[in-house]
């Protein structure tokens, strides 16, 4: 049933480019481009077949995403690595502090001097 949506999805996706591409927008013509044109961009026009097609388009697009994002929440939480053993976790050895060393200054000669505790 999935493959089925995903299918139709796919085949909606490219109609639905399809059909935008092959619009002229609103106002397109030699006369809008100096400014002048009509207003019919503004006001109620009559659907064309285009236009019913791009939202019919819209309609099955907007379903058939719907349906496979609830299929994609829905799937089992099934792996392909089901068969993989999972490797245990390190277990890391305790690490004894240690304090900071002496240390030398450079230009001291090689004198060791003992780092100051904080106030």
């Amino acid at each position: 049933m999935g493959t089925l949506v995903l299918v139709v999805h796919l085949m909606v996706s490219v109609l639905l480019i399809g059909v935008v591409l092959l619009q002229s927008g609103k106002g397109a013509s030699i006369g809008a481009t100096f400014g002048g044109g009509n207003q019919a961009g503004f006001g109620q026009t009559r659907g064309t077949f285009m236009g019913k097609m791009t939202a019919g388009a819209a309609i099955v697009f907007m379903l058939t995403s719907l349906t496979l994002a609830y299929f994609s929440s829905t799937s089992s939480t099934s792996s392909i690595m089901k068969d993989v053993a999972i490797p245990e976790p390190a277990v890391e050895a305790e690490v004894e502090q240690v304090p900071p060393a002496e240390t030398a200054l450079p230009g001291t000669a090689g004198e060791a001097v003992q780092s100051k505790p904080e106030k």
